[in-house]
């Protein structure tokens, strides 16, 4: 059985906007991520994603909705389809699921931010 400490998982890397893959299950991926500032309007089409802030305070911008605000141990799901944008006010540590090979940028095009998810070394 693998087994992931988050703290651990958290200091091992530094980069912003930049998730790191911890685990696979049943064609899902559990990811790890620092986020600090604005990210870029887009969405998932095909894909429900899963916001868990461990630690920190992270807004969750809709584009036809009023903004979710989630702080530590907070959890939300953006539906696929829906045009959302993370926010975070300083640094938050946040853990994504979502399907397996789904971009952090979603359907948006040309922004420079795609991050191509990296596994955790170990």
């Amino acid at each position: 059985m693998d087994t992931v400490d988050l703290e651990d998982a958290f200091a091992a890397f530094e980069e912003r906007w930049a998730p790191r893959l911890v685990a696979s299950l049943n064609g899902q991926e559990l990811k790890v991520a620092k986020l600090e500032g604005e990210f870029v309007w887009h969405s998932h089409p095909e894909a429900d994603e899963l916001f868990w802030v461990i630690d920190g305070d992270l807004t969750i911008e809709l584009r036809d909705e009023p903004d979710e605000h989630l702080s530590d141990g907070e959890l939300g799901v953006v539906p696929a389809g829906v045009e959302h944008r993370p926010v975070a006010d300083g640094l938050a540590e946040v853990v994504l699921f979502e399907p397996a090979g789904t971009e952090n940028t979603g359907d948006a095009e040309g922004t420079g931010r795609t991050s191509e998810v990296q596994r955790l070394e170990d």
